[in-house]
């Protein structure tokens, strides 16, 4: 072997360390906890090796609750906050003057501290013995009824989750698709209008190929963090998500850890190598899609 390659493994060894020691080693420990059957984490102990881990866990109503909340906030946030994200950046493009105060401004919520930006919408939501809350003084102006949005309808609650998550996650792909915009060769446009090319066609052959790794990264990341989401719920509706049917599935590994329910790692691990399966394949089936829609140059 070359003395350079030598040298290039040496400086990817503390690379490779690192990922053996806190990701590869972590999830194998616990897809073998998955099997043990009646796992005792304080005497390390177990009684069996089986599947009745997985079949506890997915006959479970909390987890299948769980799995119902996360998959309708993946199927709403993800293409409703990637789309917001590329409209606000198209128009934050073609406006020149006070263009670096309106990216900050946008910015500004990817900053702030998830659980205050989640206390925030509670107060704006959540109805009181003293107040009805914002939003709803403002359906009671418009002739609406009010609506207990954080303890009432199942509906009226997943509405603020994905509203949050949409606010929360939204500011960072304006970040990054502003970038990718302005990082498209003029060229293109200016050929495109002398062939008297209208904007839509424009931003549909020429803009949405040029950015689409770039919007493509975003929905494969927005995914996983949708798939990942705990916080946002804790925030807006308190840490016993179970009795406010808002659980989310990595809530549910929690809860099986440290939770009211808690002393269960086997159930725990089960659960976390599911969501692990549901997030692969999600991944998988994004890349295969991209093949045919995701032009790189």
């Amino acid at each position: 072997m070359e003395k350079q390659t030598i040298k290039g493994w040496l400086y990817l060894l503390p690379a490779f360390l690192f990922l053996g020691a806190f990701m590869i080693y972590p999830l194998v420990d616990v897809f073998i906890y998955s099997f043990e059957e009646g796992y005792n984490f304080a005497s390390q102990t177990f009684f069996d090796v089986g599947t009745y881990n997985y079949s506890y866990v997915l006959h479970d109503p909390y987890f299948l609750q769980a799995v119902k909340n996360t998959f309708i906030l993946v199927a709403i946030t993800v293409p409703l906050s990637t789309g917001l994200a590329l409209l606000i950046s198209l128009a934050l493009s073609s406006v020149k003057p006070l263009r670096e105060l309106f990216q900050t401004v946008y910015f500004l919520p990817y900053v702030t501290n998830t659980l205050a930006v989640g206390l925030v919408f509670m107060i704006l939501f959540k109805k009181t013995a003293y107040s009805e809350g914002l939003v709803n003084l403002l359906i009671q102006w418009f002739g609406g009824s009010s609506v207990d949005f954080i303890d009432g309808p199942y509906w009226a609650k997943m509405f603020v989750l994905c509203f949050y998550t949409v606010w929360v996650v939204m500011p960072f792909k304006i970040l990054i698709l502003t970038s990718a915009l302005a990082s498209v060769n003029p060229v293109y446009y200016n050929a495109a209008r002398v062939d008297g090319t209208s904007r839509f066609r424009i931003f549909r052959k020429i803009t949405l190929p040029m950015i689409s790794p770039t919007v493509f990264y975003l929905v494969i990341t927005g995914f996983i963090g949708a798939f990942k989401a705990y916080s946002d719920a804790v925030a807006l509706f308190g840490t016993n998500l179970n009795a406010a049917e808002m659980n989310t599935i990595v809530g549910y590994v929690y809860d099986m850890l440290y939770g009211d329910s808690g002393g269960y790692p086997s159930y725990a691990s089960a659960a976390a190598i599911l969501l692990f399966a549901i997030v692969l394949t999600i991944t998988c089936i994004n890349l295969l899609v991209s093949r045919k829609h995701v032009h790189y140059t």
